[in-house]
Order: structure tokens, then sequence, then C-alpha cells
């Protein structure tokens, strides 16, 4: 139960701090992509079918409080989750690496998602702009940042999760 409240309280903060007050984290207009974070750091700790639920929640709360298309980023932030909890076996607690790499990889898909969802589609097809102006600094920006909140996210899941021996 803790734990369920614990990752509820994650998803809203991180759909409120995305949406809500964006320009309190942007830096020359880019802001990290919160989200990216939260998903990749569970999906790649609890597995694919928590990254998947944790991105399913944070993209409809995103969706939600944005007011824009219902779905569509929790569909990205959903279809992230579920790829990047394929590392689970492959996570070491103390390598700080492998979540760095799948959150930037996982940051460069939903990037590349969003601009095959809302500008392609659309008939701009100006990718090498979009990739150089927007996908790139936000990647290397939410990656920085996610050295920090995965630390955290870590101790939560520590904390919340319940062991063999816990009461």
């Amino acid at each position: 139960m803790k734990r369920r409240i614990a990752l509820t309280l994650l998803c809203i903060v991180t759909a409120l701090l995305q949406t809500a007050w964006p320009e309190a984290l942007c830096v020359a207009s880019i802001g990290p992509n919160l989200a990216v974070i939260l998903t990749a750091s569970f999906a790649l700790m609890c597995g694919s079918r928590t990254g998947m639920l944790m991105g399913f929640w944070t993209g409809m709360l995103i969706d939600l409080f944005s007011g824009g298309r219902v779905g569509f980023y929790a569909l990205i932030y959903a279809w992230t989750g579920f790829l990047a909890g394929f590392a689970y076996r492959i996570f070491y607690d103390d390598d700080i690496k492998t979540p760095m790499l799948l959150i930037g990889l996982s940051d460069l898909l939903c990037g590349l998602y969003q601009y095959i969802g809302s500008f392609l589609l659309r008939g701009r097809i100006h990718f090498f702009f979009y990739l150089g102006r927007i996908i790139i600094p936000e990647l290397i920006y939410t990656v920085i940042l996610g050295v920090f909140v995965y630390q955290l996210n870590y101790l939560i899941n520590k904390k919340t999760i319940r062991g063999y021996f816990s009461v």
C-alpha cells in the first residue's frame, strides 16, 4: 500500500512539474523530460510491467493537465516504459552508466515519436532542425538531470519495496 501511494505521488508530481511549472525547469526554452526519467528508471529497477504502468499514468496525467490530445503522451510513455523494462535483467545497483544510457535512449525515442506525431503528420518535414534545436538539447538536459533524479527514484524504490524479511 505504501508503495502504491509513493508511486502515485511520483506520477502526479512529475506530471505537475512537466505541465504546470515548465518554466521553472527550463534553460534556454528547453526543459527536461521528467516523465522519461521516471518511466525509464522504474522500468529499469522493476521491469516492463511497472515501467509501462508508470509511463501510462504519468502520460495520461500530462495529457489531462496540458489539455492536448488525450492518450498521446500516455502511449509514448507506456511504450517507453515497456521497452526500457527489457534492460531490467542486466541492471546492477551500483552502476550509473546503464540508467543514464537508458534514459538517453528513451528520451531520443520519445523525441522522435513526438516529432512524427506532432510535426511530420502535419507536413512539417524539417527533421534536422527539430533534431538539433529540440531533441538533442532536451536529451542532454534530461540525462544531466537524470543523474540526480534517478538517485532519488532509486532511494524511493528501495524504501518502498517489499523484501522477503520485511514486515
